[in-house]
């Protein structure tokens, strides 16, 4: 009887946040890319600053006395305090690292010291979702059915401005999920993950611009990267991330409100993935997240993706955007990755 209470609650709590006035329904912000500059595109060649170093059977630069350079994803919390006394290492003297061999020696998790970020989840064509999650996967994990006919599609902008891997920026993709064998009770299921902090998805896209976080993404976790020019920027009332082609052509900008903040709490998340492996195995990853500066909205003023005929944005205009669900702004946050597992399948 309790635990139906709680389900008539629930239905009743979503209804009233799905037709609420404004609410989750304002229309997605894409506009046509007015800014259309070029950039040298990025290389493996190493540079003054560069130390040439072998990962997976592969050459490549690394910052010269650079995190990595060091200390290979097992930085000590000693070294840090001393080099970054402004951050606050508490969490992560709370979680002990292991070694693992995942086609390299590396130690889990990766540790982020200093990060922001921006989110825009989107309704977008489920039609198109589905046919982007392979089929094993989707026997594990389903799309969330946000509405009939829509499901949802997360973007993310990374600046991780400090971190075992020294530092870079990256875009994610993806499409947010049910848990693992879990039903879709559409917004229900997406309201009892926010209120669990204990997210689901499936990675589509995760171009960085370091050839240090495209190996070990690739490689050690299983993820879709690929390298390409990555410019962000933080100023005025926005942060902007500015995204470009192998080639170094302008592709597109996604610029996000800088919104208030003064009310946050620390607070952790779980972002977890589920990806298949070269062996076309199932893995599961995730990444625990410590927000320390974050506020939401849900106003699609905030937001800005602008589109041009590039790569991703013709990606991106496949997936059949429709209205935004929620912005996250999020200019400062710590995180700890961990490498994948596989996930233990049922026999049949």
């Amino acid at each position: 009887m309790k635990k139906l209470k709680i389900l008539a609650i629930a239905v009743i709590i979503a209804i009233i946040l799905l037709f609420a006035p404004g609410f989750f329904l304002s229309k997605a912000v894409v506009n046509a890319a007015s800014n259309k500059e070029s950039v040298q595109p990025k290389t493996n060649n190493p540079t003054d600053k560069d130390t040439l170093i072998e990962l997976a059977e592969q050459k490549m630069p690394v910052l010269k006395g650079g995190l990595f350079d060091r200390f290979h994803s097992n930085s000590p919390m000693d070294i840090v305090a001393k080099e970054r006394p402004d951050i606050d290492l508490s969490w992560f003297k709370t979680i002990q690292k292991q070694k693992k061999e995942v086609g390299f020696t590396t130690y889990s998790p990766n540790f982020y010291y200093s990060n922001s970020s921006i989110t825009a989840i989107y309704t977008a064509d489920m039609s198109k979702i589905k046919e982007l999650i392979p089929e094993k996967v989707k026997g594990l994990v389903k799309p969330i059915s946000y509405t009939p006919g829509k499901g949802l599609i997360a973007i993310t902008s990374y600046a991780y401005h400090y971190c075992d891997n020294d530092f870079y920026n990256e875009l994610s993709i993806s499409i947010v999920t049910t848990q693992p064998g879990r039903s879709n009770w559409g917004l229900i299921s997406l309201m009892g993950e926010l209120n669990d902090k204990n997210l689901w998805g499936y990675v589509l896209k995760l171009p960085v611009d370091t050839e240090l976080a495209r190996v070990r993404g690739v490689y050690g976790y299983n993820l879709p990267k690929w390298l390409i020019p990555i410019n962000y920027t933080n100023e005025g009332n926005s942060l902007t991330f500015n995204y470009y082609d192998e080639k170094g052509n302008f592709d597109f900008s996604m610029a996000g409100k800088k919104l208030d903040v003064s009310a946050s709490t620390p607070e952790i998340t779980r972002s977890n993935f589920i990806n298949l492996n070269k062996q076309g195995q199932l893995t599961h990853g995730y990444t625990d997240v410590r927000a320390i500066k974050k506020a939401s909205s849900k106003s699609a003023e905030d937001i800005q993706l602008n589109l041009s005929d590039g790569p991703l944005s013709t990606f991106i205009r496949s997936l059949g955007l429709n209205k935004l669900v929620k912005y996250d702004y999020q200019p400062e946050f710590q995180a700890a990755l961990y490498t994948p597992e596989l996930v233990q399948e049922e026999k049949k």
